[in-house]
């Protein structure tokens, strides 16, 4: 598909004034781990490997993730079970992640610094699963299927990071429960569950499906990681394969308390440099742009934004730009970054078809700012309510326009006054 280029388009709407910006550091006071990955190793204690003969295999779950320090944390944990006298195997349990493939998979973990030479461990990324049983969710029945690979190891400790969910929000969102369910399920289980998830209920479909899970796996727990606004660990806890219903609820309180946000709630146009799987399961985290777009999940109240401009994929995200549906506007050169192979086996999975949606494609950033601004309506450079941000998990240095400064939080700084400039079509701020 041919898209127009700037001469095709650049009659159909005239330059706007823009708004001068301001460039502002935010930084919420927030609890942090000085070493989590000391912390880890600390906590591990906490789970019960006792039933284990010397040389026993134990299986580490890893997931797609961009979390603090997860290459540190989980050479650790590797590096722990080795000292205890079991031969540590890394097992990919990203679902459909890194294009459903092996070599995707291994791709996307050695994008997170996570390799065997590292680790001095193997890594087994077999997309293989078994259908371990059937549950009934609702009026769905629900095919469960579990990672041949961490069936065939004598024990399995999952790690991730305890978050609210990107389509969803309840008792149980994103951690150690969804890992177990859903990322060990590989593209199969991940498929079964998403279906099922948007029907009758994603809490439903995950309480049912893992006794099931913990059931066909020598599950011994999991390392849980909270994070604070920075995107650094706030907070390091093992647990026990039994308790994972019982604790999980608290632990997602601590992150919802600690999730970054906006500074602001009510916003004219978010731009937003680059996404990717490395940012957020849906390439931008929907609960800082306020937008879920899944079938049956009402988006969330808060922030307001009225129209949201995507300008590109991150490096770590290997072309998979699942989540550009969630842009109103992208630019040619995010286009030219995307994996489509990728985008769709993620999407298809997922079950979440609007997230790998093209938006309106502008040549460059000039055109797409102009676009923007134009959609918005009455556009007056001295209300306008603009933020640009890096990623959605990056918000300690942003930039936003002018009229937006006085509503800024305390915890908020302006450290410039800058200018909004285009070369070639290609944007870049100025100090004035």
């Amino acid at each position: 598909m041919n898209f127009p280029d700037r001469g095709d388009v650049d009659a159909l709407i005239d330059p706007q004034p823009l708004p001068d910006f301001a460039r502002v550091q935010y930084e919420p006071e927030t609890a942090a781990v000085d070493d989590p990955s000391a912390a880890a190793r600390t906590e591990l204690d906490r789970l019960d490997f006792d039933g284990l003969e010397p040389g026993a295999t134990v299986a580490v779950a890893v997931g797609s993730r961009g979390i603090h320090r997860i290459d540190d944390i989980v050479e650790t944990v590797v590096a722990d079970i080795r000292d205890r006298g079991f031969e540590p195997v890394v097992v990919p349990a990203m679902g459909s992640h890194g294009g459903a493939t092996p070599e995707g998979q291994r791709e996307v973990l050695e994008s997170l610094g996570i390799t065997e030479s590292r680790l001095d461990a193997p890594i087994d990324a077999r997309m293989d699963t078994a259908q371990v049983d059937t549950v009934t969710v609702g009026d769905t029945e629900f095919p469960v299927h579990v990672s041949t690979a961490a069936q065939e190891a004598d024990a399995v400790v999952v790690v991730n990071r305890v978050k609210p969910h990107t389509n969803y929000s309840g008792r149980i969102e994103s951690g150690l429960m969804k890992m177990t369910v859903v990322g060990l399920g590989k593209q199969h289980g991940a498929k079964a569950f998403h279906s099922t998830a948007i029907k009758e209920g994603y809490v439903e479909t995950l309480e049912a499906a893992l006794p099931v899970v913990g059931s066909a796996l020598p599950l011994v727990g999991g390392v849980a990681l909270v994070e604070n606004f920075h995107e650094e660990t706030a907070h390091v806890e093992a647990i026990p394969a039994g308790s994972f219903t019982d604790r999980e609820p608290a632990l997602l309180e601590q992150a919802y308390d600690e999730m970054a946000t906006l500074p602001v709630d009510d916003i004219d146009l978010l731009v937003v440099d680059e996404l990717g799987k490395d940012v957020s399961g849906a390439g931008m985290d929907t609960n800082v742009i306020g937008r879920y777009r899944v079938l049956n999940a009402p988006d969330p109240d808060e922030p307001s934004i009225k129209l949201l401009y995507a300008r590109g994929l991150t490096e770590a995200t290997k072309g998979n730009g699942n989540g550009i549906g969630l842009a109103d506007i992208t630019r040619q050169a995010a286009l030219d970054q995307l994996d489509l192979q990728k985008t769709y086996a993620n999407a298809l999975t997922s079950g979440s078809t609007a997230k790998a949606k093209l938006p309106l494609v502008a040549p460059d950033d000039e055109f797409a700012i102009r676009t923007a601004l134009s959609a918005l309506g009455g556009y007056d450079p001295d209300t306008v309510r603009i933020v640009w941000i890096q990623t959605t998990q990056d918000l300690s240095t942003l930039h936003v326009s002018e009229p937006l400064v006085d509503e800024l939080p305390a915890a908020a700084e302006v450290t410039d006054l800058e200018s909004l400039a285009f070369s070639d079509g290609t944007a870049s701020f100025t100090r004035e």
